[in-house]
């Protein structure tokens, strides 16, 4: 099983723990609150992030074959949704980020309990982070 298959395993997990979406949701905005402060330096147009109805600023670093990403909402639910794509993807090989597909976002059931905005905000934050894997191995190959 590769890190991110692991990761989404374990988010899957936790996430049975709650039975129902209110307590879920909690969780999600719990996450968020815990995401590392985000360089209010970085927080400039060229990082912010399109298809997004709140505002979402994402910084990507390569290290080696590994992409490291940082982000930051000024909404409390999408700061939570950050959470859970950082903990799936940020220290993660490009190739296994283009490799694995979101599965997660079904399992938890995001894809059935998110507003449409805010699930094209998901989508968005997910399509970035692929770009970026994208972008790496490119560099990686030329």
């Amino acid at each position: 099983m590769s890190e991110i298959e692991q990761a989404q395993q374990a988010l899957i997990d936790e996430f049975q723990f709650f039975d129902n979406w209110m307590d879920r949701y909690q969780y999600i905005i719990e996450m968020g609150r815990k995401l590392p402060p985000f360089p209010a330096s970085e927080q400039r147009d060229e990082n912010l992030l399109k298809g997004c109805q709140s505002r979402v600023w994402l910084i990507t670093r390569p290290e080696g074959d590994r992409l490291h990403f940082q982000a930051v909402s000024d909404s409390a639910i999408v700061s939570g949704l950050i959470a859970i794509l950082m903990r799936v993807y940020s220290g993660r090989r490009a190739a296994e980020i283009l490799s694995t597909p979101p599965a997660f976002v079904s399992a938890i059931g995001l894809d059935q309990h998110l507003s449409p905005t805010r699930s094209n905000g998901l989508n968005a934050m997910i399509q970035a982070i692929r770009h970026a894997a994208e972008e790496l191995l490119r560099e990686q190959a030329g």
